[in-house]
């Protein structure tokens, strides 16, 4: 398979002032992406709290970043649930709107206490969609999978035909480097933690990645892989080093999901408000934080809508 290379967006899924799914912000959205260098999304995962949407709303909102999306453009979707038939209704259709990949994180209930449970977990949901590569979403944070993610490459290698890879959003460089080498980088791993991005390129050699402030910061990551690229490391580092300062910033107001959603906002793309069990930020908290953000000059890299 193919190894995806360049940025992919884990873009926010957005709701009208009732609560309910909005997709008409997403072809303004994706155009915004596209401007940036951005090469594709990953829809109804963590940042777009697909867990807090029905079966018909992803499907809805996959449908409408694969139709309003270019032949280029890839479009993974996120079909993760505990129930093993929405994971097949999110899957199959994903396979017929065309989109270009699939992937899961590990459920949260029941609670999984055997590497061999998660390997079966895929491989139902990877048979749903056989035609398309199928990733798995590797955030231990999350979901409290803390298995060794080597040791689930060995055992799906050969297993799961359409296997692609691994979104690795976790803090071990160490490991993420060691599935990157797992038989001379057969498989794509996907690095999914935005604030360390440069020292995945130095060390692990990371094509593709995946994370959720490149919805409003994207030109920090693309400069990045640039300078590191051009061998420019002190270039380089300047950017991550400020890369960081902004998300310590989104870190104290309750993280990306919630505070990156509100920052969309704040650049001209108004996403609605989280769904429950978040709390959003209230109006003297978010002018905090675009005080914070306005301090480290954020609106001078910051993404733009047209």
């Amino acid at each position: 398979m193919k190894q995806i290379k360049g940025l992919i967006t884990a873009p926010f899924t957005a709701f009208d002032e009732t609560g309910a799914l909005n997709t008409k912000p997403i072809p303004k959205y994706l155009e915004m992406l596209q401007a940036q260098g951005i090469s594709g999304v990953y829809v109804n995962g963590s940042s777009g709290e697909g867990y807090l949407m029905t079966d018909e709303e992803r499907m809805e909102n996959a449908s409408a970043w694969i139709d309003a999306s270019p032949k280029d453009f890839k479009v993974i979707v996120h079909v993760g649930s505990p129930s093993l038939r929405s994971c097949q209704k999110l899957s199959s259709h994903a396979e017929e709107k065309g989109a270009y990949a699939t992937s899961v994180m590990g459920p949260t209930f029941p609670k999984i206490g055997r590497l061999e449970e998660l390997v079966v977990y895929c491989e139902e949901v990877a048979s749903f969609s056989p035609s398309l590569p199928f990733y798995y979403y590797h955030i231990p944070a999350f979901n409290g999978l803390n298995f060794s993610m080597v040791k689930l490459l060995e055992m799906v290698d050969g297993r799961i035909s359409n296997f692609a890879g691994i979104k690795y959003t976790s803090e071990s460089l160490y490991e993420y480097n060691q599935c990157r080498r797992y038989k001379d980088n057969k498989f794509d791993i996907l690095h999914g933690q935005d604030e360390t991005l440069l020292p995945s390129l130095s060390m692990g050699g990371a094509q593709g990645c995946i994370g959720g402030t490149f919805n409003y910061a994207a030109s920090l990551y693309t400069g990045i892989v640039d300078a590191f690229q051009q061998g420019d490391t002190a270039s380089a580092i300047k950017l991550q080093n400020k890369s960081q300062d902004m998300i310590d910033i989104i870190a104290a107001f309750r993280g990306n999901i919630v505070a990156g959603k509100q920052v969309m906002k704040l650049i001209g793309l108004n996403l609605g408000s989280n769904r429950a069990p978040f709390q959003n930020l209230t109006d003297s908290e978010l002018s905090d934080m675009k005080s914070r953000l306005e301090a480290i000059n954020f609106f001078s890299f910051a993404n733009t809508i047209n």
